[in-house]
């Protein structure tokens, strides 16, 4: 597909550089914004035709940026509402102008959080076909804060824009081009070679969908043709934005299966001397995700993506523990680092 269109990708990172390179192949002309001039090099190797350099709240310059391009996806977190404000601000204005633009925004199934800490699998399955289903979490759950503007601006703009938002589950995998690992699962295994075992919260019984950073990609794709080639007043558009995104169906880990996964390689690798999983004491939190970590690593979150596979969208890739054990493990103990002196997750987790 050559579409001539404008990209403006704020915050390709773990998930977005991987969006970045695949619109790159399809001739999209991308701009990334990014906070480091590193980065910025980085993905204008990979293909980005202008970087700018930024941070998230620098809202002016996001919404000069987004007022020149046809095409905004935010992927820098679920959680910073002025950039999301930003962006919106400037689909407003195009609106005004006659200019139709597609945003995609990231959250996270943390949404669907239960509050379960560990102490059981839940029955309750999301289907991002039923909009109803989604909205009946509590206005107060993780992200809803960022996904309610968002959705207001929709019902307000109506067919004069095209809004939407990915909702990706726990996140696995690792492209070895760019050398970046997801979140919860390299933290486990930091904690486990800190403290000498593998850890969950609490009984570790709570589920959560997951999905490999190159199937999400492809799924941002996906999502992108979709809007593009589908009527601004076609209800799909109007009344649903949630696109779950998930390659578990059934068949989701406990945390405490993850925990055994790490448990078993570090035991394997000579790392730990016993690989049986254990409850984390909630004293030793902070070296993991801080006040944040029943939430991280011990909720149930059971999403469907229906309408990306009504898209024809499926995942490819390897499976979490295949990628944790090949890929991921591997990387993590080629770093040149300290183990005890490892302190937690220290960035926003996105989930």
């Amino acid at each position: 597909m050559s579409s001539g269109k404008k990209v403006f990708i704020v915050g390709p990172g773990f998930i977005g550089w991987n969006v970045l390179e695949l619109l790159v192949k399809e001739k999209y002309e991308v701009t990334g914004y990014v906070r480091r001039q590193e980065h910025a090099d980085q993905i204008k190797a990979s293909g980005s035709v202008d970087t700018v350099l930024g941070d998230l709240d620098n809202t002016a310059l996001i919404t000069k940026h987004a007022l020149s391009h046809d095409i905004v996806i935010h992927t820098a977190t679920a959680d910073h509402l002025p950039s999301v404000e930003a962006i919106l601000d400037a689909v407003q204005q195009r609106a005004e102008k006659g200019l139709s633009t597609i945003f995609i925004h990231t959250s996270g199934t943390s949404v669907l959080d239960d509050g379960a800490v560990g102490s059981h699998k839940s029955d309750k399955v999301y289907h991002d076909n039923v909009v109803s289903e989604v909205n009946s979490v509590p206005d107060n759950a993780p992200h809803r804060n960022i996904d309610f503007p968002i959705t207001k601006a929709q019902k307000k703009l109506g067919e004069k824009a095209k809004i939407a938002i990915m909702i990706p589950p726990l996140i696995y995998g690792f492209n070895p081009s760019h050398a970046r690992l997801t979140i919860q699962t390299p933290t486990l295994t930091r904690y486990a070679l800190k403290y000498g075992y593998a850890g969950h919260v609490g009984a570790g019984l709570a589920v959560e969908s997951n999905i490999h950073v190159l199937d999400l990609a492809r799924a941002y794709v996906v999502l992108l043709h979709h809007l593009e080639s589908t009527p601004a007043n076609n209800p799909d558009i109007l009344e649903n934005p949630y696109y779950f995104c998930e390659a578990t169906g059934d068949n989701e880990p406990s945390w405490k299966d993850i925990a055994s996964v790490i448990g078993a390689e570090l035991h394997k690798a000579g790392l730990i001397s016993d690989p049986t999983p254990r409850t984390i004491p909630p004293e030793h939190y902070g070296d993991l995700f801080g006040p944040q970590t029943d939430a991280a690593i011990g909720l149930n979150s059971r999403s469907r993506a229906v309408r990306l596979h009504e898209l024809g969208w499926k995942p490819v890739e390897k499976s979490w523990s295949e990628s944790y054990v090949q890929d991921e493990l591997p990387f993590i103990l080629k770093e040149d680092v300290d183990r005890k002196a490892f302190s937690g997750y220290q960035g926003i987790v996105i989930g």
